[in-house]
């Protein structure tokens, strides 16, 4: 068996045999006194159809950890951990996605005549109907239902079926593919639906936050940008890529015809019980049209200030500042940066019944029951200007403006925010000094900017190392350069990385944190950007004033052994600085 490692989500389906299975759980927790019988009636009748080992879970009364221990145990049976075991291509194919699912297992390693199997559910008659599936003797391994979960998602991606569905959109004729290229009217189990619906199945699975969809020569490849990186995940005959553009094009609400300009749509679809938001770009290059879908996912929770990842001292200076009658706060940083998220847990720590809060974005990324947000749309003569003048006229006290991007905007904004209003708004600047200097090169005079501007966070983000697969190495001695530049600190018990698992697909990294840097606007401040001084005069007052930089606090997310020097130089890195 390969030793190796991925990922994970919340389990979905229930085990097999649910009531046998519940039984089974009862006796074990009682017969180990880990558990009274009433605590266990108490979970029965809270969730009655959720499986009572989940609501074991959920209560705290035990770990997913504890319980699989537990009931592997009693069954005399081991326990596979993911984090270590890679299920060979060969035994995976043994069973259909629909089979693992339904049966809740995962198999191994063919041994001989024998599989390895990972199954929530090792009693005999559960075991009993895994080989008659399998057809083959099986030797259980319990599995928790969480790392089982992971196991199912990423061995039995939705990806690998777009093979088949390829091959059949090829049988077709060439009538047949110029009238789907043109737009035709399809049916939804026609190749193309499946291939994208596929698609975009996997990259919700994945985490993605973009899918490309890009001709390349003779093909045409899809890569998902997973926390910040693109990855390669298909890649598929030319002939098919017209055929895809056209379908998302159509369920973009885009002309289909035109082939030539850029174009912008927007999908909305229920994915896996998940309603999905799709904003959908289009554009010429050489070999075809490139397209780019930007997953918003609804269902994803909101972050509250407190679980960005800010370091305490910053998070509670920014909440003061949050928290100001008026006045503008400024989040900068580059396209998904993680600006918008920084902006709503603002929004939810200001959301109370006793303020009027008014957002006008593009698109609307997450949406609030309590605050009143408008769409942009441009083709019906709603943009950031004008909605943001509309905005003034229903009495608001916070009013967030999802981008500045023109001066028109920007001169609204100022003006809100010196006639008192809390202003909230992203541009796209390096870090927080240039910031400012942007709102000056935008056309505002430099007295609005002092007057009108409290705070500007600059922002990145950077992946995580894998907590499942760390081991020490040692930095290059560029890494080493880069942190001894800004101050870093050798981790306390030495440099560690992800050396790359089945939970984080090998890459070394899962997730993401931000790092932040934080410009008070002081009186200081605010003589200099009257003055005009050069951006490296105004940043070394900030930082005499207790401002860190974002390679400053990159460094501390290494010295905490939370991600590499390699990883902050590809995210953060700003020359000169």
């Amino acid at each position: 068996m390969r030793i190796r490692g991925r990922r994970h989500e919340e389990p979905e389906a229930p085990a097999p045999r649910r009531e046998a299975y519940d039984e089974v759980v009862t006796a074990v927790l009682v017969g180990a006194g880990r558990i009274e019988p009433y605590q266990l009636d108490a979970l029965r009748v809270g969730a009655p159809e959720s499986p009572l080992a989940v609501e074991v879970v959920r209560s705290g009364l035990l770990t997913d950890r504890e319980l699989t221990a537990l009931i592997a145990n009693h069954y005399g049976c081991g326990v596979v951990d993911f984090r270590m075991v890679d299920p060979t291509p060969e035994a995976v194919a043994l069973l259909s996605r629909e089979q693992a699912r339904e049966l809740q297992v995962v198999p191994l390693e063919i041994t001989g005549e024998t599989v390895a199997v990972a199954l929530l559910d090792p009693s005999p008659e559960h075991v009993a109907l895994v080989s008659a599936a399998i057809g083959h003797p099986v030797a259980p391994c319990m599995a928790s239902r969480r790392t089982l979960t992971q196991a199912l998602d990423t061995e039995y991606k939705a990806t690998h079926e777009v093979g088949a569905h390829v091959e059949a959109f090829e049988a077709r004729d060439l009538v047949r593919r110029e009238a789907l290229a043109e737009g035709a009217q399809v049916n939804e189990d026609a190749p193309v639906v499946q291939v994208v619906q596929k698609v975009i199945t996997q990259g919700l699975r994945d985490r993605a936050s973009d899918i490309h969809i890009e001709p390349a020569g003779a093909r045409v490849r899809v890569r998902f940008r997973i926390d910040g990186a693109l990855v390669d995940v298909l890649d598929l005959p030319g002939s098919i890529g017209p055929a895809l553009v056209s379908r998302l094009k159509i369920l973009g609400g885009m002309n289909i015809v035109e082939r030539r300009r850029p174009q912008d749509g927007q999908i909305s679809m229920n994915v896996e019980g998940r309603e999905v938001d799709i904003r959908v770009a289009t554009t010429s290059v050489v070999g075809g049209e490139k397209i780019v879908l930007r997953l918003l996912d609804k269902s994803r929770p909101l972050f509250q200030l407190s679980q960005l990842g800010m370091p305490d001292d910053t998070a509670d200076r920014f909440r003061r500042l949050v928290h100001q009658p008026y006045g503008m706060i400024v989040c900068a940083g580059p396209t998904g940066g993680g600006k918008t998220t920084t902006l709503y847990a603002s929004l939810s720590e200001l959301d109370t019944v006793e303020r009027n809060i008014m957002t006008i974005e593009d698109p609307v990324e997450y949406t609030f029951d309590s605050i009143n947000q408008i769409q942009i749309n441009e083709q019906a003569g709603i943009t950031f200007a004008g909605g943001l003048k509309s905005i003034l006229r229903q009495d608001p006290d916070v009013i967030l403006v999802g981008e500045i991007r023109d001066v028109d905007t920007a001169r609204i904004a100022v003006q809100s925010a010196l006639t008192g209003h809390m202003v909230l708004s992203s541009v796209h600047a390096t870090e927080a000094v240039s910031a400012l200097y942007r709102l000056l090169d935008m056309g505002i005079e430099a007295f609005l900017v002092a007057s009108s501007v409290s705070a500007v966070m600059a922002q990145r983000l950077v992946r995580r190392s894998c907590t499942n697969c760390l081991e020490p190495y040692q930095p290059t001695a560029e890494e080493r350069a880069f942190l001894a530049s800004v101050g870093g600190e050798d981790p306390v018990e030495g440099f560690v990385r992800g050396a790359g698992c089945h939970f984080c697909a090998h890459t070394g990294f899962l997730d993401r944190i931000g790092v932040y840097e934080l410009l008070a606007v002081t009186d200081e401040v605010r003589e200099q950007i009257v003055d005009r001084v050069p951006q490296d005069e105004m940043r070394k007052l900030a930082r005499s004033q207790g401002m860190r930089t974002l390679q400053e606090q990159g460094a501390r997310l290494v010295a905490e052994g939370l991600t590499t020097p390699a990883e902050v130089m590809r995210s953060i890195y700003v020359a000169g600085v």
